[in-house]
């Protein structure tokens, strides 16, 4: 079975963030942009990774901070940009998807393969960005260190 089969044969809803992880870490970059060729699947599982951001938030971490983080995950082949923005503000976090007039605090900017190994634990942000995998607009001190503010399984 293909690491794209196994994606799409997933209900989300009933798998763990570590399991999610553990499937992750064992792709490789080919069977991401696999996946991130099927419009469909591929919008399963973006939709499916900032939904569980919410719930996966540490407001004790975040304290008072206040930040608006644009997400911007390049497409491949037909498939478009996807944007979302997580709000973070005393102590709660909210995800929309698409782009509000906003102006972000930080904005980060990758491709499929990239973002699936960040949001999973499977990859440091820091090292991400010194190889030029994640550009990042605006506060990079904020993009360092916004793995704290998540429960961010580990595979």
């Amino acid at each position: 079975m293909s690491g794209a089969d196994e994606i799409a044969g997933l209900d989300f809803a009933s798998v763990t963030p570590e399991e999610f992880a553990r499937i992750v870490k064992g792709l490789s970059a080919k069977e991401i942009n696999e996946i991130a060729r099927d419009a469909e699947l591929r919008g399963r599982v973006l939709k499916e990774v900032f939904g569980r951001m919410e719930r996966q938030f540490k407001p004790e971490v975040a304290g008072q901070l206040e930040a608006l983080i644009r997400w911007k995950v390049t497409g491949q082949g037909d498939n478009p940009e996807a944007v979302y923005e997580t709000h973070i503000s005393k102590g709660t976090c909210t995800v929309t998807e698409g782009r509000s007039d906003a102006e972000p605090r930080v904005t980060l900017i990758m491709g499929d393969a990239d973002f699936l190994k960040l949001v999973s634990g499977n990859s440091s942000p820091v090292t991400m960005f010194m190889m030029r995998k994640v550009k990042i607009a605006g506060d990079v001190a904020l993009a360092s260190g916004l793995t704290r503010y998540f429960d961010i399984p580990k595979a």
